[in-house]
């Protein structure tokens, strides 16, 4: 759907916006109204609010929502199944003990963090965490304490390769539309990206370990279900085999989603730099097979087929998925209406309209960049449609300012920074944070919030440095 001509002014749009999320945080954290129910009560409003036609209404609720469904719950779904055979099986167990070893114990949220950054080069944040997820929960469970110590270093080593690095689609997007060289993007983007990560995620992770306590019982993924198991792994009734699977085995596996996605995104990126043409076959299917729900389900045949059928039969390693299934359909919901709710305000004009005030301030291009990215990110949520949508807009201004190679891959970093900050209640990866953690509206605010605040912050501090010398 195309957005609609504005019914008001860029000052009544914010205003809306602002009463909208302020209606949604009092439903969900005051009057402790369902968030699913809160979501789609909110996104009514707020259409009717910026001027949808009411028979427009029910096609603009879907527009969020199925898009944003359509990729979340194969990826979930795919995702807590790979996860839950191998709790089952030890092999998460396995991994989590061989990364501390490596590390160390004191170390053990570096450890997780630098494996994410590592196999969060091709793979989206969605994909990345639900892969992760049964991996950060071992570790949390062998060593105890605080969930987020462990889980925001993986999650934020995610959300920085997703946001600054290419192969992904909002830095690749956005260096296409501005004229960047992607190569040289991919080069700067990666140290930028772990200094950024270092810096704004990983120490404010221990800040906002200190401060905030998430306990592992609310824990929703899987067998975590109900609470906390013990260190060694899962229930004896419930685990498959004598013994755990070698590390080699459960690196393998997971390195085939790696491996495959990195088709599609290294291809992706070779065919947009020229490099190679379109339309010839082993690059259409090398590339379906990198399509992440492809990738997944691959993943997942190769689990059921290495862990789960040598130890038991097919009807029981399907009954275990299926119990992994059940507690995450609330999660697959929230985050569609997270998404649904976004999708509203994207169409409703809101963040052009702001977008477009800024633009005409006369600020510094790196700082505009940054900033209009910033209104459409707090503006509809998506991180990757506030990346495309500013370069698009910054096009004409960066063609005028004949800028170097490396100045116009600032500006996309700077534009990055700006679609990764303040993830608030219109933000479907929110939604996946706080139900994935257990996490409450208000905890995840002063967490996952802040924290990708200060990672975007990071990016843009590092860009703007770097721009001053240039």
């Amino acid at each position: 759907m195309e957005p609609i001509d504005p019914v008001y002014g860029p000052t009544t749009l914010l205003l809306i916006a602002a009463g909208s999320v302020a209606l949604l945080l009092f439903l969900i954290m005051k009057l402790k109204l369902h968030a699913f129910v809160s979501l789609v009560l909110v996104s009514v409003i707020t259409a009717i609010a910026v001027g949808f036609e009411f028979a427009e209404i029910p096609d603009v609720l879907l527009f969020g929502f199925a898009d944003t469904i359509g990729s979340v719950a194969l990826l979930v779904a795919f995702g807590v199944m790979l996860g839950r055979l191998l709790e089952v099986t030890g092999g998460a167990q396995v991994l989590a003990d061989h990364l501390v070893g490596r590390f160390g114990e004191k170390r053990a949220p570096m450890a997780l963090g630098v494996a994410a950054l590592l196999f969060g080069f091709p793979i989206f944040f969605d994909a990345g965490l639900v892969v992760f997820m049964p991996i950060i929960l071992t570790v949390a469970r062998r060593f105890g304490g605080n969930l987020l110590l462990y889980a925001l270093p993986a999650a934020g080593a995610f959300a920085a390769m997703h946001a600054v690095v290419p192969p992904h689609p909002g830095p690749v997007a956005a260096a296409e539309q501005i004229d960047a060289d992607i190569g040289l993007t991919l080069l700067v983007g990666v140290p930028i990206a772990v200094l950024a990560w270092y810096v704004g995620v990983l120490l404010v992770s221990r800040v906002l370990a200190a401060r905030v306590e998430v306990s592992m019982s609310n824990v929703v993924f899987g067998e975590v279900q109900g609470g906390p198991h013990e260190s060694d792994g899962p229930e004896s009734e419930d685990r498959l085999g004598s013994s755990p699977p070698a590390f080699g085995t459960v690196l393998a596996l997971l390195l085939i989603p790696f491996v495959l996605i990195s088709f599609d995104t290294v291809l992706d990126t070779l065919v947009a730099s020229g490099v190679l043409a379109e339309g010839h076959g082993w690059v259409d299917f090398l590339g379906l097979l990198g399509q992440t729900p492809v990738a997944l389900l691959i993943t997942v045949l190769a689990a059921i087929f290495v862990l789960g059928r040598p130890n038991a039969s097919m009807a029981r390693v399907t009954e275990i998925m299926d119990g992994a299934l059940g507690p995450i359909c609330a999660i697959i919901l929230i985050t569609g209406a997270g998404g649904m709710f976004g999708g509203v305000l994207e169409l409703s004009g809101i963040g052009d309209a702001l977008s477009s005030s800024l633009a005409d301030l006369g600020i510094s291009l790196i700082l505009q960049a940054f900033l209009i990215a910033t209104v459409l990110r707090v503006a509809q949520g998506s991180a990757t449609v506030a990346l495309t949508t500013t370069a698009g807009l910054m096009a004409a201004p960066v063609a005028n300012a004949n800028l170097g190679d490396f100045q116009l891959s600032l500006l996309v970093f700077a534009i990055a920074a700006g679609a990764t900050v303040l993830s608030h209640v219109n933000d479907s990866g929110f939604w996946l944070v706080s139900r994935f953690f257990g996490m409450d509206e208000k905890t995840t605010l002063k967490t996952w919030t802040v924290m990708e605040t200060t990672l975007g912050l990071s990016v843009f501090a590092i860009a703007a440095a770097l721009w001053a010398v240039t």
